[in-house]
């Protein structure tokens, strides 16, 4: 039997190759990984490499078990806020009855090695609670050596690893098949998926198994992004048919450029800036960022000597941010629902009318004045005076929304809405405003909407758990989609 693969031969081969390890580990262990047998003699090149990593780390081949890293109270939040926390029942379904049935356990890790979910054989779970093989342990390789999951996560493909192959003693009555998670929209690690048991009982053709399911989770998620691909593009297209003068790209939250860039000026994709909304092409060329849901408007700042415009953007975006002509402010609360209740007002309004809107009866005009003042020097001419209102062109995500809900198009409405009108507003005009605008979607939705709408809705912080929407989700799409899973899961919770 080739050490290089351990699919073929028999279990005598296969043993007899688990020997010939245990020789050469006793002597990597004592003279270093640099006095390794040949190739012949000790274990596959992805073994001693392994090795030679591990040890280079410090890892102690005495270890006993892997160690912990995160606390059972904080696992919810972890694993909630993973991006394979949806994907749960896919990899449950294609893995875990045959774990279960063999006496295997089904492990899934985070891009760092750590244990977010395990299930499986019980008698397996509880041999495998004394090596720490469990929820919240770390399995990277620089903590524990060589592993199915940490070396999977390390060389970024699927591997089998064989008792003797871990270089810590305590593992080798385990072996593991584990196959990583690429992030199909950045290129990153996400995690793994693994398939553990006893050495006699675990047969190296599982990575077949596990690789497979790490595809369709990939799968998965390429669909997932597609579907948010399709419903910024459909944003897209809205705003570039009412700014038909300005050239613009669309790009996602990760950088890629969708559309709107026919010459590719600007590439597949572009680094976004940690901070501020400026970015630069190769050639010095300047381009700005304003948001559109869950990707940006790339713009190229108008040089022709054009009226500046504003843009607002406040429909569940924290902080407020409008655009001046292309230049991006963040806004004060107070700043973002007096432009807010301008838009919505665009005659103008007096010093005590927007007293009254902001605060009530307990409204001082006075301290509208200084707020008023404040502002006007961050934007400029575009706030008025006498009565104050907006003195250049508008264009606000909720004034858009309230246009589409009056064409009684659903979909629209769904891709338009993004979240609350100033979600931590306690203005009492504002609050009146958010009320009815997340009213009006969510009926809208319920009257008229697609199970695709619904579900867009349902990733708002509104309609994450409206019962009402998860039930139709789950009644208008097949059981096995992962929309409708993930909305029973909601709905259980």
């Amino acid at each position: 039997m080739s050490t290089g693969h351990l699919h073929s031969g028999t279990r005598h081969d296969l043993e007899a190759y688990g020997e010939r390890v245990r020789a050469a580990h006793e002597s990597a262990v004592a003279d270093g990984p640099t006095q390794m047998c040949a190739a012949g003699d000790g274990p596959r090149g992805l073994i001693s490499a392994s090795w030679r990593r591990s040890l280079a780390a410090g890892v102690d081949p005495e270890s006993r078990a892997a160690s912990l890293v995160y606390d059972h109270g904080d696992l919810g939040d972890v694993r909630a806020a993973h991006p394979l926390h949806p994907l749960l029942p896919v990899l449950a379904h294609t893995l875990l009855g045959m774990a279960d049935e063999t006496g295997h356990i089904m492990v899934v890790t985070d891009a760092e090695g750590r244990i977010l979910w395990r299930d499986g054989n019980h008698n397996s779970m509880r041999r495998a609670d004394q090596v720490g093989l469990t929820d919240g342990f770390n399995w990277a390789e620089r903590a524990i050596g060589t592993n199915g999951m940490g070396t999977a996560l390390a060389v970024r493909r699927p591997v089998h690893v064989y008792a003797t192959e871990h270089l810590i003693r305590a593992l080798h009555l385990w072996s593991c098949s584990a196959a990583p998670i690429t992030d199909p929209d950045t290129g990153e690690l996400l995690g793994s998926i693994d398939i553990s048991g006893t050495r006699r009982s675990l047969h190296p053709a599982t990575v077949a198994l596990v690789s497979a399911a790490a595809h369709l989770a990939e799968s998965h998620l390429e669909l997932r992004m597609r579907e948010r691909d399709d419903r910024l593009r459909a944003r897209y297209e809205a705003q570039i048919r009412s700014r038909r003068d300005e050239p613009f790209a669309l790009v996602t939250r990760t950088g890629r450029v969708i559309a709107g860039d026919p010459a590719g000026h600007w590439g597949d994709r572009i680094h976004l800036p940690i901070v501020g909304d400026r970015v630069t092409r190769l050639d010095g060329q300047i381009g700005i960022l304003e948001p559109l849901g869950e990707g940006f408007l790339l713009r190229t700042p108008d040089r022709t000597g054009a009226p500046p415009s504003l843009r607002l953007a406040f429909l569940g975006t924290e902080p407020p941010q409008a655009w001046i002509d292309g230049r991006r402010v963040i806004l004060s609360l107070r700043h973002a629902e007096i432009l807010a209740l301008l838009a919505l007002n665009p005659r103008g309004m007096t010093a005590e009318q927007l007293s009254f809107h902001l605060y009530g009866d307990d409204g001082n005009p006075v301290t509208i004045r200084a707020e008023i003042h404040r502002l006007r020097a961050q934007l400029g001419g575009a706030v008025a005076a006498k009565p104050y209102r907006l003195a250049t062109s508008v264009q606000a995500d909720f004034l858009d929304l309230q246009r589409l809900l009056s064409d009684k198009d659903a979909t629209a409405v769904a891709r338009a809405y993004t979240g609350p009108l100033l979600p931590r507003s306690e203005a009492p005009e504002i609050r009146r405003e958010r009320d009815e605008l997340e009213g009006q979607v969510r009926a809208r939705l319920l009257l008229s909407g697609a199970a695709d709408d619904l579900w867009t809705y349902a990733q708002t912080e509104g309609g994450r758990e409206d019962y009402e929407v998860l039930e139709r989700v789950n009644a208008m799409l097949p059981p096995g989609d992962h929309r409708a899973v993930a909305a029973r899961i909601r709905l259980r919770a």
